[in-house]
């Protein structure tokens, strides 16, 4: 076994889980191993593979795969975590976790501004099985402490936040949650391994990716990845991954490692791009306020300068114009793709009133107590010239 402490981030991006050519063909790249069923030697290989928990040794898909398995064991040195476990999506990533965590009568502590499915599962699916959640502002860690009860099984953030980017003080919220019978969950998709590990901070337990974003890279592949201690880790894959389904496909898992390669490249440049936007938007009379964690206006920006290596691609500004500035701007851009995604190389916006945030997953009155004002856009600034992504929120901003 590696060690792969040893290594740069970029070396682990590119080498972790696959450090040598594929030994049956000297493949660079790691093979495709598109198969539903493996073969076994013996009757008794089954048992011996689940008592022992190598899944490196390989029973069916559903299981595990080889591809699975590199990627989970690079998103675990990228992570500094024990252990990775791959998941068919975020969303799955998250529901196969936290229904392994909890039991009807137990109680999670959650920031009250999440993505929209997340909150749709707390409030809509857990809830149907006994299972309750409180919402409180994340940035708060008395707020946090007062919601916690002796039923509190679970403290679930986001950082920086969807959409809101707002940010999680990681040593508090660790030192908070230490000690208790608590499991606490960082969601990073909008920093990525690169900018942000959640793992370095001693009380946090597990981080989770929508890999569907940064780690892929290329709106290509679907994905979702959490990290933490080997035990954990491997009775989550047992009850959610072969009980429950939702195993990531071995072509996606080979597409998200395929985006790991770049992914410090790509973040760099998406950080720089991302400043330069922020800043023309915070200046534009047009619009109300800019929600950057690398601008000084931001709350959190000394927080964020202080845990992260950089700020990220992600931001959101507030229109004055409210719901009709909104869409008017939305429905007047060019280069800039309107869709509900992120973290691509290709600049993405989205209103989260009408899109991923409408009345189908949150109320408005829920909308609003996380922050999100009818006239919130949220940007994903991609890798093109950054002048011209400036150059098309420019002309839409003057139909405005």
């Amino acid at each position: 076994m590696i060690d792969y402490s040893d290594f740069d981030f970029a070396t682990l991006a590119i080498r972790a889980g696959w450090w040598n050519a594929d030994p049956a063909t000297g493949a660079v790249s790691p093979p495709i191993s598109q198969t539903s069923t493996y073969a076994l030697k013996k009757v008794e290989d089954v048992t011996e593979i689940l008592t022992s928990g190598n899944f490196s040794r390989f029973i069916y898909t559903r299981g595990s795969h080889p591809n699975e398995i590199v990627l989970e064991e690079r998103m675990a040195a990228l992570e500094g975590g024990e252990r990775a476990l791959a998941f068919a999506t975020g969303v799955a990533a998250i529901t196969g976790l936290i229904t392994f965590l909890v039991k009807s009568g137990d109680h999670i502590v959650t920031g009250k501004s999440l993505y929209a499915a997340t909150q749709f599962f707390f409030r809509n699916i857990l809830a149907k099985f006994g299972v309750t959640t409180t919402f409180v502002d994340a940035t708060d860690m008395k707020a946090v402490a007062a919601a916690i009860t002796p039923a509190t099984r679970i403290i679930y953030v986001e950082t920086p936040a969807n959409p809101t980017m707002s940010i999680v003080d990681l040593k508090a919220l660790g030192a908070l949650a230490g000690g208790r019978n608590i499991t606490t969950i960082v969601d990073s998709t909008f920093a990525s391994p690169y900018l942000l590990r959640p793992l370095e901070f001693e009380g946090i337990d597990v981080v989770l990716h929508s890999a569907t974003k940064y780690i892929g890279g290329h709106t290509d592949a679907l994905g979702g990845i959490i990290v933490g201690k080997k035990d954990l880790i491997d009775q989550v894959r047992m009850y959610s991954l072969v009980n429950l389904g939702g195993i990531i496909d071995p072509f996606a898992a080979w597409l998200l490692l395929r985006g790991l390669k770049t992914i410090h490249v790509r973040l760099d440049r998406h950080c720089q791009n991302a400043m330069e936007v922020a800043r023309f938007l915070e200046a534009h009379p047009k619009v109300g306020r800019v929600f950057y964690p690398g601008l000084p206006s931001h709350p959190q920006h000394a927080l964020a300068k202080s845990q992260m290596k950089g700020f990220g691609g992600m931001l959101a500004f507030e229109l004055k114009g409210g719901l009709e500035a909104g869409r008017t701007l939305l429905n007047n851009l060019h280069l800039i793709r309107l869709a509900a995604s992120l973290g691509d190389v290709d600049t993405l916006i989205e209103h989260p009133a009408s899109m991923t945030h409408n009345d189908m997953f949150v109320t408005r009155e829920e909308r609003l107590f996380q922050g999100i004002t009818d006239g919130l856009v949220r940007l994903s600034v991609g890798l093109e010239g950054v002048k011209d992504i400036i150059a098309d929120l420019e002309q839409g901003l003057k139909l405005v």
